[in-house]
């Protein structure tokens, strides 16, 4: 049914020279914005920064020389080079003292590397799986970079310690030294610095949360920094921040608690309890800050949290509503000497009538400008309605209770303050929905004694009422309630109609599955597209001669991950293993001889997700979005399998670093700001992915993540939500784990119902890559079933399968059809008119 063809591999993307291009010199300049935005100062005890340009420091730690830009895997980015923190800090002007520690670094560093390297190519080739096996145990075999030398004094007093991690795609975190905590070898590191400096500055290079106990015993750390894992320009960006260039603005979009298991469901999660088959979310809505919140649990840094350089104070109006959203004007004033921005965040207290809620929640913000010092900026916040609501099953309906909400305003969570009241006259169902995604059995789910979370809720009532607070009156007879309606038929346009409908069973079959390779399944990363070296995979080709091209997919989420080079030879690329092409080709050991003509793809490597939220900007978001966008264009991609915007459900999860928050709002509104970006370059479209609940990466094609409907729809299912309605990404991707027992993959009252049927999402659905490979779990016919439009990277026996099912009735041609509408319509909306 997949026939090969002559050209299948044929491609000319990219430059025949490898000198650098116009785009690399823009989006670098993005990239570095955008790091430098995000970037987030924890501390800064006797205000030692900014520094001094061309002062005299001293550097230490892996890090410093070999900075960590992002995490592996998928979302890895084959660019040019990397500015590390040493290289940053040496272009800005600062003399480093330390260079034969430096250079005795470098030398340790890499003969380790290579040590670990071939151990590691050893291991996988002995395996019974030989290199096929290769990502996986790449992703479970982190490199432990050592710590160095033993620093000695420099004639400075000042020293900057770069602590640095690294995670990645199928392999959580561990709450062990060396990953969650400092080895013994970093913490003597640090002990010996602070011990022969007077000022010590830890910058974190991480792209999740670490144990931050140091700072309580070493009271001469006077500077905490976030760096992050900041894409390719991060040393510039940090020596924008460390010198004054930018005043730092970035504000976490997670708690960092003083102790790991101070974190709700912390022995539980994922290995943490033996169990890697079962994910019980018993901690409900509680998620994150909600928890800390709500119990009145300290925090190291709280959720919003964030220093600038200069204060700011602000002030608000009273709130306005109108067709159904609340706007508050705030005024921010910059009272402090330094020009600067700063990140306005309200919250919202609900009523504890009725359903339970946790005590507040993120309900808008919004970056301002440059603000000058004395200077202000007035900002307008505008609030949804339906973000105050809550999901009451019983009902199967989202509703808003009766009784006074507050809004809390502020630049942070814990330093936001009561500046207004709502109050709303009448219980109110703002959308009727269906039950959908339910669990089987009761889940048993965290709860706030009702006595506590009334006391709570009075004093802040009583608060507002004392200091004279605004009240706004809102009648729930003047809001308007949705009726949801589900399994509506699609109504394609006359042009995608009568694409499909030509279109004979084999060839409509044939578009459920990405295009098949003649050597099999083949690898399923690194060796899936037939039309962009270095692309995820394609849509079949057995439809172009009746005028339904191919289009090419790319991993992100924090660039395009392209092969940087490749040979093209009788107008075919030639493909290459992911191991090949891992790391700038460091495990390419053996090097194949290549003739023919070579092409060149330079990326730009972004910062990971979590450091672009940790912005706060959208139009930032926006301008990241367009210069990927620009290089889809450039290297002929077609859809981009980004943002990834899971929540941070736990600090261990591997993949965190490619997500943006524990809160959903600030996910869905990333993504959706990304997405509007790549999209605003004609035929680009983003994969907003993993849909849903893909919140720990063990044994992640067969775990099972177990929650209430009311968890799932409010804390889970809304950033997505958020990014569809928003921003109407051209493609969705489901992820490979279980939700209450049915595979995500072909969960069709997740997919149709829910995606569909309430948030009206017109795009394509594919699966994760080979999650139809792993048993009777996930099936291509189930995903046909359940609206899930491509299975990729696509496969004979996926094709099989979808024929039998037919056969046998278990599907219908209609089915088949109602999908391939999906496919063509997202195939004729993105570049790929070329086949």
């Amino acid at each position: 049914m997949q026939a090969s063809r002559k050209d299948d591999m044929e491609s000319k993307k990219g430059f025949s020279t490898p000198e650098e291009q116009p785009h690399e010199r823009i989006h670098r300049e993005v990239a570095r914005k955008a790091a430098s935005e995000g970037i987030v100062l924890l501390e800064n005890r006797e205000n030692i920064l900014p520094l001094e340009r061309e002062s005299a420091i001293a550097l230490y730690g892996r890090g410093a020389v070999r900075t960590v830009k992002g995490g592996t895997g998928s979302g890895d980015v084959n660019e040019r080079e990397d500015v590390s923190v040493y290289d940053g800090l040496i272009m800005a002007g600062f003399r480093i003292l330390n260079g034969k520690w430096i250079e005795e670094y470098i030398r340790e560093y890499e003969e380790k590397r290579i040590v670990w390297r071939d151990a590691l190519l050893k291991e996988v080739r002995e395996s019974e799986r030989g290199m096929e096996g290769f990502f996986d145990t790449y992703a479970a075999r982190p490199f432990p970079a050592p710590a160095g030398p033993e620093p000695e004094k420099e004639d400075c007093d000042t020293a900057l310690y770069v602590i640095s991690r690294t995670a990645g795609e199928a392999a959580d975190r561990r709450n062990i030294k060396g990953d969650y905590y400092l080895t013994d070898e970093e913490e003597k590191f640090l002990d010996d610095l602070c011990r022969l400096y007077d000022k010590v500055i830890v910058i974190l290079n991480t792209g999740g949360i670490l144990d931050l106990s140091f700072m309580d015993s070493h009271k001469n750390i006077c500077g905490l920094i976030l760096l992050s894992q900041a894409g390719m320009e991060g040393g510039n960006a940090l020596a924008d921040i460390l010198c004054g260039n930018v005043s730092p603005g970035g504000h976490l979009t997670d708690t960092w608690c003083y102790d790991y298991e101070d974190y709700p469901g912390a022995s539980d999660f994922s290995f943490m309890n033996e169990d890697l088959t079962t994910e019980k979310y018993e901690e409900g809505i509680y998620t994150g800050y909600r928890y800390f919140d709500s119990l009145g649990i300290p925090v190291r840094y709280g959720f919003g949290y964030g220093l600038s350089y200069s204060e700011f104070s602000m002030e608000a109006e009273e709130p306005v509503f109108k067709d159904g959203v609340l706007s508050l004007p705030v005024v921010v004033t910059n009272i402090g000497d330094v020009p600067a921005r700063e990140v306005l965040q309200v919250y919202v207290s609900c009523p504890q009538t009725g359903l339970e809620k946790e005590f507040r929640r993120l309900a808008g913000f919004k970056k301002t400008g440059v603000i000058p010092a004395d200077g202000f900026e007035r900002l307008a916040v505008e609030i949804p309605l339906n973000l105050l609501s809550s999901y009451d099953e019983e009902e199967a309906a989202w509703v808003l209770e009766n009784g006074f909400y507050g809004l809390w305003c502020g630049f942070s969570l814990d330093k936001s303050v009561l500046v207004s009241m709502l109050s709303l006259n009448k219980r109110t169902v703002i959308e009727r929905c269906r039950n959908l995604c339910t669990s089987e059995g009761t889940i048993r789910q965290f709860s706030v004694p009702p006595e506590e979370r009334e006391e709570i809720n009075n004093k802040w009532i009583e608060k507002g009422r004392s200091e004279n607070l605004p009240v706004l009156e809102i009648d729930g007879d003047a809001i308007e309630t949705v009726e949801n309606s589900y399994d509506r038929p699609d109504e394609p346009d006359e042009r995608v109609r009568s694409l499909v409908d030509a279109l004979s069973t084999d060839k409509l079959i044939s578009l459920m599955s990405g295009a098949v390779h003649k050597e099999g399944n083949a690898e399923a990363v690194g060796f899936g597209s037939f039309k962009v070296a270095g692309g995820a995979g394609d849509t079949s080709r057995e439809a172009v001669a009746d005028g339904i091209p191919s289009i090419a997919t790319a991993d992100g989420p924090a660039g395009l991950r392209l092969d940087e080079r490749y040979t093209l030879s009788d107008g075919r690329i030639k493909p290459k293993s992911f191991a090949r092409t891992v790391e700038h080709g460091f495990f390419d050991t053996e090097p194949l001889e290549e003739s023919g003509e070579s092409y060149y793809q330079y990326c730009t490597a972004f910062p990971v997700g979590t450091l672009l939220a940790s912005s706060w900007d959208e139009e930032l978001m926006f301008e990241v979005g367009k210069a990927v966008g620009e290089e889809m264009r450039l290297f002929g991609v077609d859809l981009w399998l980004a943002p990834g915007m899971n929540i941070h459900r736990n600090p261990l999860c591997g993949r965190n670093f490619e997500y943006f928050s524990e809160d959903p709002l600030i996910s869905g509104k990333m993504a959706a700001a990304i997405t509007r970006g790549v999209q605003s370059i004609k035929g680009c479209g983003t994969t907003i992915k993993h849909f849903a609940c893909n919140n720990a990466e063990d044994n992640r094609f067969f775990s099972d993540s177990v929650l209430s409907e009311r968890c799932l729809r409010e804390i889970y299912l809304k950033g997505f939500e958020i990014a569809v309605k928003e921003a109407a990404p051209l493609a969705l991707m489901s992820s490979y784990n279980k939700i209450n027992g049915v595979h995500s993959a072909n969960n069709r009252e997740l997919i149709t119902n829910i995606l569909r049927d309430e948030w009206g999402f017109k795009g394509m659905v594919m699966t994760d890559w080979t999650s139809t490979w792993y048993g009777d779990g996930c099936s291509a016919s189930g995903c046909v079933k359940a609206g899930n439009d491509l299975i990729m990277p696509g496969s004979r026996e996926d094709l099989k399968d979808i024929e039998g099912a037919l056969k046998e009735g278990l599907i219908g041609i209609d089915d088949i059809k109602a999908n391939a509408y999906h496919i063509v319509r997202t195939i004729l909306n993105t570049a790929g008119q070329d086949g």
